[in-house]
């Protein structure tokens, strides 16, 4: 698959080739909606369990009489009802993990990027560099000219451009990674996805090896 690759400038930067294996590959809805739901659930913090009767560490002496105090009988207190004591059915510990296939998880990345590619939800960069002019206002200007759309995921070589990084930090919608870090849920949610050559070559390279 032959793409266009532009400057930030919105100039014509010459063509690249796309390999077929990780850019043109038939999406399937079951396999994304997987890998999203695995990323999803080993998003998820431990659940912290509260202390109930059995944890608290206070007297279980009996320390009211049974009948004339003029209160209830009670027999500790460790019960629920007093400052200090145990919780009622409070939340368990709990551990969110979930697994999933390496080459589901490679296939979900795949259909992922070819999704964008074959719908037009793609732009390929030669690169992001800004010069001198890294500026909030002069890399909207750019953005403006380049059709990013509402959202966009700017996808890097191994590491970021600092000056388009800091340029993009108060960009609404506009979130930037390296290569290292690109997933099915965030390619799927943002409705653009942005390449650099490098981020091409680097993509390409994790799945041939």
């Amino acid at each position: 698959m032959k793409v266009k690759v532009q400057t930030l400038d919105a100039k014509a930067g010459g063509d690249i080739q796309l390999d077929d294996a990780v850019f043109g590959v038939e999406p399937r809805a079951d396999i994304l909606h997987r890998v999203v739901t695995w990323q999803l659930i080993n998003r998820r913090a431990p659940a912290r369990a509260a202390r109930e009767r059995s944890d608290v560490a206070r007297t279980g002496k009996k320390f009211g009489r049974q009948k004339g105090g003029g209160t209830a009988r009670h027999g500790d207190r460790r019960a629920p009802i007093f400052i200090g004591g145990g919780k009622a059915h409070g939340p368990r510990a709990r551990v969110f993990t979930s697994s999933l296939n390496k080459k589901v998880r490679a296939l979900g990345l795949k259909m992922a990027l070819s999704a964008k590619a074959q719908g037009g939800q793609l732009i390929v960069l030669d690169n992001l560099d800004m010069g001198t002019d890294a500026k909030t206002k002069a890399l909207q200007a750019k953005l403006s000219k380049l059709g990013f759309g509402k959202t966009a995921l700017v996808i890097d070589g191994d590491a970021l451009n600092v000056g388009f990084a800091h340029a993009s930090a108060n960009l609404q919608g506009l979130n930037l990674m390296p290569a290292v870090g690109a997933n099915v849920y965030d390619i799927m949610r943002h409705e653009t996805l942005v390449l650099t050559r490098a981020a091409v070559e680097k993509l390409e390279a994790r799945f041939n090896g």
